[in-house]
């Protein structure tokens, strides 16, 4: 979580390292995703540290229209250093959520919590999914229920996943989500931010 402006500017390298991309007038202009990113790292930057409502306010209003032209319903203080969102379209995830570092998603992706239609859970508990470091999310993944997804892993296009998988470094996918494959993401990562 970003609690200081020595953090923004460490997730905001990491997020763009990820991505490719390096901040300067021409991207922040020309390329939209560079612009979404810096609007989600300095909206959690202010939201975090109680800056005055005013300047939230419209930076908020920046951020809203954009997730909106972009197809995008990503809340605050959700994604880890090395978000790389690949295209914009379809995403959508859940408040609760917490998604590790180095996280590439793809169009399509819905990342939900628990919905309480199944009996797993004791009534009124609330379950966040939860996806570890260095993890691939292929186009038109749907991942809910309060899973574990565990770090170095790759979900395959188009997987239904409402189970945890905690293994390190798999390959998961199908309707229902199985593991077909013990390779993990390091192929289709590029890698911003350090793991501890």
């Amino acid at each position: 979580m970003i609690q200081s402006y020595k953090d923004y500017k460490e997730y905001l390298r990491a997020d763009l390292k990820s991505q490719n991309k390096k901040l300067g007038f021409k991207t922040f202009f020309f390329d939209v995703l560079v612009r979404f990113t810096f609007l989600l790292r300095f909206n959690e930057y202010l939201l975090n540290n109680n800056n005055p409502m005013i300047i939230r306010f419209f930076c908020l209003l920046w951020y809203k229209r954009l997730s909106i032209k972009l197809g995008f319903s990503i809340p605050f203080n959700v994604f880890d250093q090395g978000f790389a969102p690949v295209h914009y379209g379809l995403l959508l995830v859940h408040p609760r959520c917490k998604i590790g570092k180095n996280c590439r998603v793809h169009t399509g992706v819905t990342i939900g919590g628990y919905s309480g239609f199944a009996n797993t859970f004791k009534e009124g508990e609330l379950r966040p999914t939860v996806i570890g470091n260095n993890c691939y999310i292929g186009p038109g993944a749907k991942l809910f229920g309060g899973i574990t997804i565990g770090p170095n892993c790759v979900i395959g296009a188009n997987s239904v996943i409402s189970k945890s998988f905690k293994n390190n470094g798999v390959t998961i996918a199908g309707i229902p989500a199985k593991i077909i494959a013990e390779k993990g993401s390091e192929r289709f990562l590029i890698r911003g931010a350090k793991i501890d």
